[in-house]
């Protein structure tokens, strides 16, 4: 896009930029994303204003997928990038591959195939020449790593992605691909787009742990809100157009668990959190559990979801919120979580001072 063409120039705003990983990208601490809303439960001019709205407030990171909504997110985004006339390079832009749009063996995985026709169809939908991010949908355990890498590397070199990363992989995944990179001089992950909320920690918070400090390695979070579990919109039955109503087969086991002992117990928590927002924080339980993830060191960006303007500015409080969440707050926070992932065990050795090396 030329820059006669510009229609919207982009304005930070106020709006907090952290490295995405090890890498030299900078990314909005809150980013906007295309999962069950953009193209699925909204499409047409709502999308351009949910996506005009999250740019005029200094988000400019938008994240789609191949999967997401059968390839109709990356249709509905680029062509409201198009129309809005945004600026390319005041942009990023991130999708995944994995799970493909046909149902030929080729069609999906992770295979160099797929990865490069995928990339190629990917940009085709978004109507771009590259895609700031790459990510690796998912681990496929069929493909041997080699090829995962060297397939993302030409990717690069072809100018098609400048970076490339993952999405739920294990720490073991994560380090063999580091390996394989480090072993023939190729371009390893940068970043991991995990689920991390208040009430899923064991894997952002536990098992990457060595991989932040070996590598750098940085989050872009996603279910921040646990699907709105952790707006509270769910303490009292399923309303009518929430993402459980509006996804009612995807979330059907979500739903039903709800019901048991364990779901009845993180409703109750989330009760505790809405007081603790309201009474000593002045703001909402939604604000404060993306200012929570926010607030974790190695996560370079929060994917925010929304079916309207008005959830993006809603979300967008959490930014008051994050300063806030002095050591006394994030105390009191543990206190009605109870779920703090376990330290590694130091069998019986005293611990390092804050200075030591662990």
């Amino acid at each position: 896009m030329s820059a006669t063409e510009v229609k919207l120039e982009f304005d930070p705003k106020d709006m907090p930029f952290r490295r995405l990983g090890s890498s030299g990208l900078r990314v909005p601490v809150f980013s906007l994303g295309g999962w069950l809303t953009l193209g699925a439960t909204v499409v047409g001019d709502p999308v351009k204003d949910i996506i005009k709205t999250a740019f005029d407030a200094g988000i400019n990171m938008f994240d789609t997928a191949e999967a997401y909504a059968a390839g109709k997110s990356e249709l509905e985004m680029g062509r409201v990038i198009r129309e809005l006339g945004l600026r390319r390079t005041d942009l990023v832009i991130t999708t995944k591959l994995f799970w493909g749009l046909r149902k030929g063996p080729n069609d999906s995985g992770l295979s160099r195939k797929h990865i490069v026709e995928g990339t190629k169809e990917s940009l085709e939908r978004l109507g771009l020449d590259y895609v700031d991010v790459i990510f690796a949908h998912r681990p496929d355990h069929t493909v041997p790593m080699e090829e995962i890498v060297r397939a993302f590397n030409f990717v690069i070199e072809k100018g098609w992605a400048f970076y490339w990363a993952t999405s739920e992989w294990s720490a073991r995944e994560i380090e063999e691909a580091h390996h394989i990179a480090s072993k023939l001089n190729l371009i390893a992950p940068i970043a991991e787009q995990c689920q991390h909320n208040m009430f899923h920690r064991e894997r952002p918070e536990k098992e990457y742990h060595a991989l932040y400090k070996k590598y750098g390695l940085g989050t872009t979070a996603w279910s921040s809100l646990a699907s709105g579990l952790l707006t509270g919109k769910y303490n009292d039955g399923i309303p009518k157009g929430s993402r459980f109503d509006a996804n009612s087969e995807f979330f059907k086991e979500t739903v039903k668990k709800l019901q048991e002992p364990e779901g009845q117990e993180k409703l109750r928590k989330v009760r505790e959190l809405t007081k603790l927002a309201e009474e000593e924080l002045n703001t909402t339980v939604s604000a404060l559990a993306l200012a929570w993830v926010a607030k974790n060191p190695n996560t370079s960006t929060v994917i925010l979801g929304a079916s309207s303007p008005e959830q993006v500015t809603q979300n967008l409080k959490a930014l008051e919120v994050i300063p806030k969440l002095t050591p006394e707050v994030l105390e009191k926070i543990e206190k009605i979580l109870g779920n703090a992932p376990e330290d590694a065990p130091s069998y019986g050795r005293p611990l390092l001072d804050r200075f030591g090396r662990i």
